[in-house]
């Protein structure tokens, strides 16, 4: 007599192809914030040059190891934002202008950043931002933020207050998350 094998075959529970998302849900809400940096060159070292994603703020790149971005004149007089990997700091931040108006953005783009070389910029100049890889609370994954920008005004002088960009920001600051609409971003 031959043996009889027995197949139990149980269901598996997959979640569904869109529905799985690894993130928490979002807890901190969206807010614009309005910043001015001063270029790197030719202005006082006292005045912020970078900005931070990940702090939301701007910040003197000498105190501070943690920026995503800095602004600076090329050696021809443009207004130029600079991503760490442009300024061959390691890990690459990314800046990828868009021809959307800002407060048409609601998500973040997920490709076609620059990476490592600098971004000519001018007033109303509207641009997605990702911060440097960032390893979330979490999980032990490295994502990053983002965010949009724009260029509200540039001043190139070189007088006291001169030489700066002034720009509207909005970061998401829920780890991971591309959401880029006021309030609390959706997964």
């Amino acid at each position: 007599m031959r043996p009889i094998s027995l197949v139990l075959l149980l269901p598996v529970v997959l979640p569904a192809c869109g529905n799985y998302n690894p993130l928490p849900a979002a807890s901190i809400e969206n807010k614009t914030d309005t910043v001015s940096l001063y270029a790197l060159h030719g202005t006082p070292v006292s005045s912020p040059s970078a900005y931070s994603l990940q702090f939301v703020s701007a910040v003197r790149p000498d105190q501070s190891a943690s920026f995503d971005f800095l602004f600076d004149i090329d050696s021809t007089g443009r207004p130029v934002l600079l991503t760490t990997g442009a300024l061959k700091l390691g890990r690459a931040s990314g800046i990828r202008l868009t021809t959307t108006p800002f407060d048409s953005i609601k998500i973040a783009a997920t490709g076609g950043y620059v990476l490592d070389s600098a971004v000519v910029v001018d007033t109303n100049s509207v641009a997605f931002l990702h911060s440097v890889p960032i390893t979330c609370i979490f999980s032990n994954a490295s994502f990053v933020y983002y965010a949009k920008l724009r260029v509200v005004a540039i001043d190139t002088t070189s007088t006291a207050n001169g030489r700066r960009i002034d720009l509207i920001i909005l970061t998401d600051q829920n780890c991971g998350y591309r959401g880029l609409e006021l309030g609390l971003p959706k997964r």
